[in-house]
């Protein structure tokens, strides 16, 4: 069974710890050694342990804001693993745009394919597929679509369905 990145948090928390514990211990040497030390050597020792803290604290602070996450990162890979085998996908670069939770440039891609549409650099049916697969995919990371892409996708309901087999599974940062 797989752990859905609980083992990897975990760990990262643990290297987080020791990582603090080793901070401090080193400026606690530190001053145990101050007088075997010369000033310019025993502050810019401490500099340098005091930038390895704040920096620490910046990665444990985007961590509690979310912005860093093992677990979501790992889930958008597996959700993009599971949508190409199960050929929900059949664009690579839909997949990885999936995969890297980019909606910005999935939306890109989508208006790049409405006009190569107009222009008659793609058929229809090719347009019908990447849109589904786009909006698919949009959906699924968590989008708001409007009415008409709604419609769309019930619609062509047979491209948006290859979704059925995917088994998409909350993650949770516990």
């Amino acid at each position: 069974m797989t752990s859905y990145g609980k083992v990897e948090t975990a760990k990262l928390k643990q290297n987080l710890e020791n990582q603090l514990d080793r901070l401090v211990e080193q400026l606690g040497d530190l001053e145990n050694c101050k007088a075997d030390l010369d000033p310019e050597e025993y502050e810019e020792t401490k500099q340098d342990t005091m930038d390895q803290l704040k920096e620490l604290n910046d990665s444990l602070s985007k961590l509690v804001k979310g912005d860093i996450s093992l677990v979501s990162a790992l889930g958008a890979v597996q959700l993009a693993t599971q949508a190409a085998i199960s050929e929900a996908f059949k664009t690579p670069e839909v997949i990885r745009l999936f995969g890297k939770r980019e909606p910005k440039q999935l939306r890109e891609r989508l208006s790049s394919i409405e006009q190569e549409c107009k222009l008659n650099k793609l058929s229809d049916e090719a347009t019908n597929r990447q849109k589904a697969e786009i909006l698919t995919a949009l959906r699924q990371l968590g989008e708001q679509l409007s009415m008409e892409e709604l419609q769309f996708l019930e619609k062509h309901n047979n491209i948006a369905n290859a979704f059925q087999n995917v088994e998409f599974v909350e993650v949770t940062d516990e």
